[in-house]
Parts: structure tokens; C-alpha cells; sequence
């Protein structure tokens, strides 16, 4: 008893099991020392290949998804992942096949035939199997039983051409109680336990080969699992031969419209055969195929296989866009208008050219026409016109604008994509548009006002002197005539009258020539500083709405790739493009049937 225990607290569970360890193998040493002298494949093993690229992307798939995506939508696919680890820790000598079926159906004959002894108890009670019961053809499946959850009690070696047979080397069959049994807690042992097997049989017989309990329940949800499961019609003694014939036809029908691939014509898919578990009719050929299967060794690389391709299945509307999202390079620019817009980079582009012709027209332009000027802004600056006051909502009409840019390119981001990456990239948006307003008034700040000290060209000091010598001239001229109308000086009307004239004339010439320089240089410099506030304006923006988003683009197209190798790599087109989570990675032969790896349920015939 004490090395029993002792063995129990040594041997590995599963922390998911409802029932770890209930029965821990009293003389686990001498089943090693089998294990290490008979020269089959080791306890365990590493997935290789295409299932272990796939585990690893779905394994990232996950780790990048647990903030984005609900855990309720990944939960199939970590379990998966456990089950796939807990399932590589066991034995990758022995195949898990359970028997499967309603009541009546006869399964535990012909799991009894199978053994070639009465093991399984059998009769007309129902449900008569109670509890799943266990056949091992060779030693140590104790850890995969422990997981399993079949007590010790439960777990039977077959007497008679069992140990001799070296084709069934390898299987643990393990005998369900009833799918469809009233005693609830037998319908719960079937359903986790059909998680955990690597292959399933499935009993029916010809009344109940229909029924729909069992293919909306399990056939149709598990068709991805064609290639490691078999479908026996049993109690064919009780039909003639063309009946048989009629209802096992009528059965590959259904189970074509379940969506459930058949393995015919050399072809992948479930095995559909027809046995008489009384008389033994059909029963060596199911053994045949069962070592057939079972001596490749592969159907729990299979078996997750499909689950995965499942898994797959469930998250494609999580992961697959519609489209192609992203941004484009016309709405980086439409966003880099609208803010423009909001700051108000065109009016102050056009502010400072104003002011630049403004200031050339003011240094360039007669004293008189100035004195004008600044008699006319004294009156409007002490003006109460209401229309010269600035209106109260300019701040809230550029905050509003900037909301409504940063929506705008969110949508344009989203557009296309799942729902949680589409949510995940609105709010990104909004999150660094909360500051943003706030961020481009302290940018105009900073920048400054363009037009509040434009620069002066070199030509201007000129301009001014010639301007100074038109009024100098004026004056003078004024000067002389006045001198002539009070007898100062020699009295002379032309040159006086000329000298005036040529400086009333040559005032306003100046000043033209100079309005019509200064034209090209005033916009220039109104729009440099428009391009300016403009690219500032857009760097903010870009730096608190545009990188959050490219950020969020980005991992979703780094989870995008991971969901696409986890699919299967070589199913890419037809998965994107038609929606399908099958495909298969290669196959074996056995005779008339091909026992591949396993794809996921669109019917073969469709």
C-alpha cells in the first residue's frame, strides 16, 4: 500500500482531469524497464512538422489575442493546447480508440468480439455499460488511462489472441457507455471522454443508424475528425444482403450530408464498413484496419490535427478580414487636411500674405494714404460693432472638427476588419485624440504667429527713400508756390507746379511698383508658413492617432499570419477564399482505405 501511494504521488497527472490518477500502476519500474528493452518509440515525444509549426502559431495566435479578443472565443483553442501538451507528455506507442454508440446498438459485443473474450458486460438491461471499460493489448498505457479517468478496476488485457496479435500491439479500446443513455452523468462521460480518445468507433445498428441525436450531436460537429473515425453498422445478421446493402448506402448518404468525408476510392476520410458482432461477419476485417491504423502510430497527431483545424474554424470570423484594411496613403492626407482645416493653416497662410503686402503698401506707400490708414483702424479698434468681435465657438468648432478627422480616419482604418480589431483600432483613435486639440492649440503657440513680424526684403530701404524724395518733392514744390504767393520768392509757376506734380505722381507710382513686387514673395511666404503649421499639425496627429493605429494594423497582421499557419499552410487559398477550415497533410494506405491526417468537415463530394 505504501508503494502504491508512492507511485500515485510520482506519476504525472493532467491538472484539467476530473478523476487524475485513480488507479497508479502498482509496478511502474518494471513497466520502464519493458519500455526501454522492447525497441518501439519512447514514452512521449515532440510533435514535428506541420502540427508543430501549427501548435506553435496557435499558441502565439493566443498570446497575442488575450487583450483583443474575448476569452470565452479562445477557450477552444487553449484547450487545445492543453490537450495537445498533456497528450505529448503520454505514450506515443499506443492509439486511444473508444467505442461509441446508442443503447441497444450492440457496442460492447463487439468490443467483446474485438478482445476475443467477454469482457465488456453485455445484456438486455438498459443502459447496460455503465462505466467506459478499458483493453490494453500491451503495457504501458497507464498514464493515458489515468487521464482518461478509468479506474483500475475498469482496465481488462485481452486472453486470447491478445499478447500473440502484433497488429493490435499498441491499442487501448475503450468501451463508452451509451451517447443516448436517460442516467445523465453517462451522456457527461461520453462527451469528455470523446475529447480525449485519439480515434472513435461508432455502433449503429439499422434501426437507429438515423437517428438524429446522433448526427447533429456528434457526427455532423466531429466531422472534421473523418480520418480517425470509423463507422460500423452493426447487426447486419438481421438484415438480408440487399437490404445491408440499402442501409449502409443510406448511411454513407447521411454521413456525406453530415459533411463527413468517406474513405473510398483510395481516398481520405472515415471508414464505413458493416460487421455482425454476434455471428462475427465483418469483425477480422475491422481488426485488420484497426492494426493497420494502429501500427502507424500517427492518429494522435491526427486527432489534433483536427482539433485544430476546428479550432481554426471557430476563430476565422475573429481573424479573417473581409478586405484589405489598413490605411492608405490618401487618407493619411485626407486626415492631414482635416486638421490643417481645424488649426487653421490656410487662414493664417493667408494671414501672413496679407500682412507682408499689408506692411510693404504701409513702408512703401505715400504718408498721406497712411495717416488715412491709421485713422481708420483708431476707429474701428474703438468700434462695438458685434460683427467685429470674434465669434465665442471658434475653439469648440476646431475641437469638433479634430473629433470628427480622428473618426473619420478610424472608420477608414477599421473598415474591413474583425469586430475586436476593429474595435481594438477605434480605440486606439480615441485614445490619443483626447489630448490632441490641446496638443495643436500649444502648437500655434509655439510656432508662433507668421504674420505677426513677416520679414522685410532688401529692396525695401530703397523703396522708402524713393518715397521719402516723392514727398520731399511735394513739399518743396508747396513750399515754392507758397513762397511765390507771398512775394518771397521770384515769382515762377512751372517749375514749382512741374516739381509738385512729379512728386503727387511719382507717390503712388512707388507705391504700385512696390505692391506689384511684393506679390510674389507675400505668397510664398504665406504659403511657407501655411505648409508649415500644416506639417506640424500633421506630425501631432500622426504621432498620437496614426502610429497607435499602424501599431494595432500591425498586430493584427502579425496575428493574421500566425492564424494562417495555425490553419494549415497549405490551405491558405481555399480557407481565405471559401471560408473552408479543411485540408489534410498527407495520408497513408491501407488496401481500400486511406487513413490520412485530419481535415475538417466539408463533404468530399461537395
Amino acid at each position: 500500500m505504501i508503494a502504491r501511494r508512492a507511485a500515485g504521488r510520482a506519476a504525472p497527472t493532467d491538472p484539467r482531469d476530473p478523476n487524475p490518477n485513480p488507479n497508479p500502476d502498482p509496478n511502474p519500474g518494471a513497466e520502464r524497464e519493458e519500455d526501454e528493452g522492447d525497441g518501439l518509440p519512447p514514452l512521449g515525444g515532440a510533435y514535428g512538422g506541420a502540427l508543430r509549426a501549427r501548435l506553435d502559431a496557435l499558441h502565439e495566435l493566443v498570446g497575442l489575442s488575450r487583450t483583443r479578443v474575448e476569452s470565452e472565443t479562445l477557450a477552444e483553442a487553449g484547450r487545445v493546447l492543453d490537450e495537445a501538451a498533456a497528450r505529448q507528455r503520454l505514450s506515443a506507442r499506443h492509439t486511444v480508440v473508444a467505442i461509441a454508440g446508442a443503447t441497444g446498438s450492440g457496442k460492447s459485443t463487439l468490443f467483446n468480439a474485438l478482445a476475443g473474450v467477454p469482457v465488456s458486460e453485455t445484456g438486455l438491461r438498459r443502459p447496460t455499460t455503465a462505466a467506459p471499460v478499458a483493453l490494453t493489448w500491451s503495457e504501458g498505457a497507464a498514464g493515458l488511462l489515468d487521464r482518461l479517468g478509468i479506474p483500475g478496476r475498469l482496465r481488462r488485457r485481452p486472453l486470447a489472441g491478445g499478447a500473440a496479435d502484433a497488429d493490435l500491439q499498441g491499442l487501448v479500446l475503450v468501451d463508452l457507455p451509451d451517447h443516448d443513455s436517460a442516467v445523465t452523468a453517462h451522456r457527461d462521460q461520453v462527451d469528455r471522454l470523446l475529447g480525449l480518445v485519439d480515434a472513435v468507433i461508432w455502433v449503429v445498428d439499422p434501426e437507429k443508424y438515423a437517428d438524429a441525436a446522433l448526427h447533429e450531436r456528434y457526427l455532423r460537429p466531429l466531422a472534421g475528425h473523418a480520418e480517425v473515425t470509423f463507422v460500423v453498422l452493426n447487426q447486419i445478421d438481421r438484415l438480408g444482403t440487399e437490404a445491408a446493402d440499402l442501409v449502409l448506402d443510406d448511411l454513407r448518404r447521411l454521413l456525406d450530408e453530415d459533411g463527413m468525408a468517406l474513405g473510398e476510392h483510395g481516398e481520405p476520410g472515415a471508414t464505413v464498413l458493416s460487421v455482425s458482432a454476434a455471428t462475427g461477419e465483418g469483425v477480422p476485417e475491422l481488426r485488420e484496419l484497426l492494426g493497420r491504423f494502429v501500427q502507424e502510430r500517427t492518429a494522435p497527431e491526427r486527432r489534433l490535427s483536427a482539433d485544430v483545424d476546428a479550432a481554426a474554424a471557430r476563430l476565422r470570423p475573429v481573424y479573417v478580414a473581409d478586405g484589405r484594411p489598413g490605411l492608405g496613403e490618401r487618407a493619411r492626407e485626407e486626415f492631414a487636411d482635416r486638421l490643417a482645416v481645424a488649426v487653421g493653416a490656410r487662414a493664417a497662410g493667408e494671414a501672413a500674405e496679407r500682412v507682408w503686402r499689408r506692411g510693404a503698401i504701409r513702408a512703401c506707400g505715400t504718408p498721406w494714404l497712411r495717416l488715412y490708414r491709421w485713422y481708420e483702424r483708431v476707429r474701428a479698434h474703438g468700434s462695438t460693432d458685434p460683427r467685429l468681435n470674434a465669434p465665442v465657438e471658434d475653439e469648440l468648432t476646431a475641437r469638433q472638427r479634430v473629433e470628427q478627422a480622428v473618426r473619420i480616419v478610424s472608420d477608414e482604418a477599421a473598415r474591413g476588419l474583425p469586430v475586436p480589431w476593429a474595435l481594438a483600432v477605434r480605440e486606439a483613435a480615441l485614445r490619443g485624440a483626447e489630448g490632441l486639440p490641446e496638443a495643436l492649440d500649444e502648437l500655434t503657440v509655439t510656432m508662433g504667429d507668421p504674420a505677426a513680424r513677416p520679414p522685410r526684403p532688401a529692396w525695401w530701404p530703397a523703396a522708402v527713400l524713393a518715397q521719402v524724395v516723392m514727398t520731399f518733392l511735394q513739399i518743396f514744390g508747396a513750399l515754392w508756390l507758397v513762397g511765390q504767393i507771398v512775394g518771397v520768392v521770384e515769382p515762377l509757376l512751372w517749375p514749382p507746379v512741374l516739381i509738385m506734380v512729379a512728386g503727387i505722381v511719382g507717390g503712388p507710382l512707388v507705391e504700385w511698383a512696390c505692391a506689384a513686387a511684393v506679390r510674389g514673395p507675400a505668397r510664398r511666404y504665406g504659403q511657407e508658413a501655411e505648409r508649415r503649421l500644416r506639417e506640424a499639425a500633421a506630425a501631432c496627429g500622426r504621432a498620437r492617432v496614426l502610429d497607435p493605429i499602424a501599431a494595432e494594423l500591425m498586430r493584427y497582421r502579425e496575428v493574421r499570419e500566425q492564424y494562417v499557419t495555425a490553419s494549415g499552410a497549405t490551405r491558405v487559398v481555399s480557407r481565405i477564399a471559401g471560408g473552408g477550415a479543411g485540408g489534410r497533410m498527407g495520408a497513408g494506405r491501407f488496401g481500400g482505405t486511406r487513413f490520412g491526417p485530419a481535415r475538417a468537415g466539408v463533404a468530399r463530394a461537395r
